[in-house]
């Protein structure tokens, strides 16, 4: 705020003056601490979860970033060659691990929401119970046989 001294001329005019400059003051000291705690809460554990724990954009920072994937890449080959592929030689494991880390960096969080969906609707029941229909028996309703 630029202060015109010319149009001071008397002491009630400093005084207005000075009155004016610590309501400025003042206001410019809340502001900043609105802004301040705004932008704070930007950084909190609560509002980093609902930006990056969302489906569509499951641990995934930017679109070369993906997280999930790479996790899936590593974990995915350790864990068929674990279970699954247990006895097998050297050239299978090998081979398995190389399509598995593939496939698991080529998932990100909505193709891991897809397939947890599917296998939930797997074993949750359909409910097959049929609406009974209005049945109307001929006899209009404001009618005197009613």
């Amino acid at each position: 705020m630029k202060i015109n001294y010319n149009k001071i001329n008397t002491l009630d005019d400093l005084h207005t003056q000075v009155q004016l400059l610590k309501v400025d003051y003042t206001q410019r000291g809340i502001m900043l601490k609105q802004d301040a705690k705004h932008y704070v809460s930007q950084f909190t554990l609560g509002n980093i979860i609902k930006k990056y724990a969302t489906p569509s954009g499951f641990l995934k920072f930017d679109e070369k970033t993906n997280i999930s994937s790479k996790i899936m890449g590593i974990v995915l080959p350790l864990l068929l060659n674990k279970t699954i592929f247990r006895g097998s030689g050297f050239i299978t494991k090998a081979v398995a691990t190389l399509v598995s880390g593939k496939v698991g960096q080529s998932l990100d969080g909505e193709h891991l929401s897809g397939i947890f969906n599917a296998v939930k609707s797997i074993f949750t029941k359909k409910n097959n119970k049929k609406e009974v229909a209005f049945v109307d028996y001929g006899i209009p309703p404001d009618s005197e046989t009613y």
